[in-house]
């Protein structure tokens, strides 16, 4: 059995690596998988490809070694974050090509020794290697927000209330039973709100994954905890809002029940 082809793809945080992976799983016929491990069984962009490539077979962390055993019809995106080393260990049975996405101008750096190609990112400021971001994460999966505390909590998270943060994505559920990827980047413009196309939950607290990553300095990770814990609506709320939403007879996504 060959092997099947393998493209790795690294760079700093922010830099558009999973922007550049969802570009390129477009032109691909093939099966496709895609993977991003040291976050965990489901990490943001994890979720997010799911939910937006039906087509694209997402692997948890644990199914890593299944890749040694793949057919070579098929195409693996593995991404790689700016906290792990350039080598895994899992990647060493594997012939693969390396994609290192940078901003422009990125000075020379261990990921310019370490691609095939590189490819022009997101015009954010050049990391520094001495001075690394934290990283924080956690999973959301049942939690449901209203609109005006989500907003808030994302706006004192974003412009520093809790420290210096260079980058955060998620994804949220809403009372009115949508899910959103919501993306930031510190030097672009805002923060970016997109409906993943998935159907409208509105039984009980959603059961489907979704959560949030951090990645910045001086990070006070308990206050971005507690911040988030009073944004969680209750059980009772939860059911009120959905009570009302089915009332409406809302037509644009059928309810998971």
């Amino acid at each position: 059995m060959t092997a099947p082809t393998v493209i790795v793809v690294a760079g700093p945080s922010g830099s558009g690596k999973t922007t550049w992976i969802t570009q390129t799983l477009k032109e691909h016929a093939e099966t496709c998988f895609y993977l991003y491990p040291g976050l965990g069984e489901m990490p943001v962009d994890l979720a997010r490809i799911g939910y937006c490539y039906p087509w694209v077979q997402v692997l948890p962390e644990s199914q890593i070694p299944l890749l040694q055993v793949l057919p070579k019809e098929v195409v693996v995106f593995l991404e790689i974050g700016f906290h792990l080393d350039l080598q895994l260990p899992v990647l060493s049975a594997l012939s693969y090509h390396r994609v290192a996405v940078l901003p422009p101008g990125c000075p020379q750096s261990e990921w310019h020794e370490w691609a095939d190609e590189i490819i022009p990112g997101n015009a954010i400021a050049a990391p520094d290697p001495a001075n690394l971001p934290q990283l924080w994460c956690t999973a959301l999966t049942g939690q449901v927000f209203d609109p005006p505390s989500l907003d808030e909590v994302l706006i004192e998270i974003t412009e520093g209330a809790y420290g210096n943060v260079h980058r955060l994505k998620g994804i949220f559920e809403l009372p009115d039973g949508r899910a959103f990827y919501i993306d930031f980047v510190q030097g672009l413009e805002g923060i970016e709100y997109r409906e993943l196309p998935i159907p409208r939950w509105l039984e009980g607290r959603p059961d489907r994954p979704s959560g949030i990553e951090v990645v910045g300095w001086q990070l006070d990770q308990t206050a971005i905890a507690q911040a988030l814990l009073d944004g969680y609506l209750s059980a009772a709320a939860i059911d009120h809002y959905q009570q009302q939403y089915k009332t409406l007879n809302l037509e644009e996504e059928p309810a998971i029940r």
